[in-house]
């Protein structure tokens, strides 16, 4: 999401969509007291203070520095009870209605008390490059499966066949474990983790609902997905396939998508503007952009930088990004 989104002020904690940030709306779906405890935040120190604006009364999880997916996540489990059922959730997704997913979630529920890590697959309604896929394999029962594989982004063709297959899902990095579950499997697969992220619990710092993990013994800690770490690996994988409007929020098209268009087809902030031209989409925390004559851009603008870039090309902004400190 550059130039917009920054270290100091990433995806999860941007207004992207309207109203609420990624990371407000997901703490939102996950409010019915009747259903869910208060959620684990996991986050960067450094954004302690949004986070617990938006997350009021919610414990915290304070990493001093990135470790990956894995190493997050097995924090969280740490600090779980044992056989706490924890519904893990990225902060920076977009579910337009969470009813599909919390039906899954209860059968879900299910096999993760038998020992499972159940996993959330996405029904593909396009072929996708730009999504990780799982294979499903035998059913367990009630619309649950092993899963049978995972593929990482995958080539045009490769991501065509998947769609066509039936039995292949978008990995939404959404699971469903018993703590227990997950660091057993972990402790297996992964043991350097899970060494460093029980050392690190066991040596925080606790005020009220803050948790500092120890940070000599986080150190240790390789840095890596739960997907590389763990879900790759074990043999205890489940996947429920689920039909969600979901979108990982992961580029300006993405955004362009999801948001709301006027009757040219653009998204355009308000004091911008579009003069005949359609499929826009143009966003400025800075200057006033007005865009005459063009199809199918995105403009997005800060007081410091500008991206210019046809909505088809979005996923280079990583190279834009790479730019950014480098002298023109």
């Amino acid at each position: 999401m550059w130039p917009v989104s920054t270290e100091e002020r990433p995806k999860h904690l941007l207004e992207l969509l309207g109203r609420g940030t990624l990371l407000e709306r997901t703490l939102a779906r996950v409010s019915d007291d009747t259903l869910f405890r208060k959620p684990i935040v996991v986050c960067a120190e450094a954004q302690t203070d949004e986070i617990s604006a938006s997350a009021p009364g919610c414990p915290l999880i304070l990493e001093p520095f990135p470790k990956g997916s894995a190493a997050a996540i097995a924090l969280a489990a740490e600090a779980a009870d044992p056989d706490e059922v924890l519904l893990v959730l990225p902060s920076d997704h977009h579910i337009a209605d969470a009813a599909p997913l919390f039906e899954a979630v209860r059968k879900a529920e299910i096999v993760a008390t038998e020992g499972r890590l159940v996993t959330f697959g996405i029904r593909p309604t396009r072929t996708e490059t730009g999504y990780g896929y799982i294979r499903s394999g035998a059913s367990i029962g009630n619309g649950v499966f092993e899963a049978a594989s995972f593929v990482e982004k995958p080539s045009q063709d490769v991501a065509e066949e998947l769609t066509a297959s039936g039995t292949a899902y978008w990995n939404s990095g959404m699971f469903l474990f018993t703590a227990r579950a997950l660091l057993a499997e972990l402790q297996r697969h992964a043991p350097e983790i899970h060494e460093a992220t029980s050392a690190a619990m066991a040596g925080a710092e606790k005020r009220g609902t803050v948790t500092r993990p120890d940070t000599e013994a986080l150190k240790r800690s390789p840095a890596t997905s739960i997907d590389y770490a763990v879900m790759e690996h074990s043999d205890r994988i489940a996947v429920i396939p689920i039909d969600l409007e979901w979108s990982d929020v992961g580029s300006w098209a993405a955004v362009y998508d999801l948001s709301t268009k006027d009757t040219d087809g653009n998204v355009i902030d308000e004091g911008s503007h579009v003069l005949a031209g359609s499929g826009c989409l143009v966003k400025s925390d800075g200057p006033r952009v007005v865009a005459i004559g063009v199809e199918d851009l995105v403009i997005v603008a800060t007081k410091d930088q500008v991206l210019v870039v046809p909505r088809s090309e979005a996923q280079r902004v990583r190279e834009a990004a790479a730019l950014q400190n480098k002298p023109c």
